[in-house]
């Protein structure tokens, strides 16, 4: 696994798959956050699977699927109330992290400075500044 902290209680990472729960869970994860359509490749592990191991686990989780290409306010607000209603320290994951840090830059803008999301993304290894540029100009 390839876990990336983003803040104190919000991480990101490539795909997970079942036998990565426990893991997670040893590492003090309460909850997945899932951003991966299932079938967005072969081979992958399909959610329904991850959702069976992590509450067998005793995790929370919860699918907010982020197609490939253009977000939607939809996505967003579902990714906000994903968040505000799991328990954390969150683990979200899709094809490689970046959809999930970029989805929590975009809910994370006005609760902190865009200076700050750019600086904790890049910490993390994902670069969100002409995303926090674009929110910025509107």
């Amino acid at each position: 696994m390839d876990i990336r902290r983003i803040t104190g209680d919000f991480s990101v990472s490539p795909q997970i798959s079942p036998g990565d729960i426990p893991d997670i869970a040893a590492a003090g994860f309460r909850s997945v956050l899932c951003n991966r359509p299932d079938d967005e490749e072969p081979g992958q592990p399909d959610y329904a699977a991850v959702a069976e191991a992590a509450r067998a686990a005793g995790l929370d989780i919860r699918s907010v699927p982020i197609p490939l290409g253009p977000m939607t306010g939809d996505t967003a607000g579902d990714f906000a109330r994903a968040l505000d209603e799991m328990e954390r320290p969150v683990l979200a994951y899709c094809r490689s992290g970046t959809r999930c840090a970029m989805l929590w830059s975009i809910v994370s803008y006005g609760a902190l400075s865009g200076d700050e999301i750019i600086r904790r993304a890049r910490d993390a290894g994902y670069d969100v500044a002409g995303l926090v540029r674009q929110i910025e100009r509107g």
